[in-house]
């Protein structure tokens, strides 16, 4: 697989390193926790690198490798489960991890698949073995001519995302 583009939140070197995490720009439909905004925005950094503006052209997919996951909506769907509480829709809506890929793939009109996993081990930072497979079956299978992969983790300073553009290697 070759990289087409790749971004990191927060930045090496830039405000938001860790130690003062920056945090990703609020991403409407998501209030409960920054995990999905910062997936959001670091694919958004990502694509712009390679496409600019969007759409992006071709079929590109989608995959998100998180082992952590989104802890804080986890949390707050707890908390409203409690007796006697209501829990908003909003909160079912962003725990599931395709959320937040659905509005990336509108917004970009990537048509590739959709996947999300959870990995069998993670650094927060860095894409793990199990993305990457991942990412050459569905590039070698040919469902898609890119994949979006795109690897989140929480950690006790914040969150770390790094999303990198994959394609296959030119025969």
């Amino acid at each position: 697989m070759r990289v087409l583009a790749e971004a990191r939140r927060p930045a090496p070197g830039a405000p938001g390193a860790p130690g003062t995490p920056e945090e990703p720009p609020p991403l409407p439909g998501f209030a409960a926790s920054g995990f999905n905004p910062l997936v959001a925005d670091t694919a958004e950094h990502c694509l712009r690198a390679r496409h600019g503006a969007p759409p992006a052209p071709g079929r590109t997919a989608l995959l998100l490798a998180s082992r952590s996951g989104d802890r804080a909506t986890a949390r707050a769907i707890d908390r409203a489960a409690e007796p006697g509480r209501r829990t908003a829709p909003l909160l079912f809506f962003q725990s599931n991890p395709n959320a937040v890929l659905g509005h990336l793939a509108a917004r970009w009109g990537l048509t590739g698949p959709v996947v999300a996993i959870s990995p069998a081990e993670a650094v927060p930072g860095e894409v793990p073995a199990d993305a990457l497979d991942a990412a050459a079956l569905l590039l070698a299978d040919g469902d898609a001519e890119q994949v979006l992969l795109i690897a989140a983790e929480a950690t006790p300073d914040g969150h770390r995302a790094v999303a990198v553009l994959l394609a296959a290697q030119p025969s």
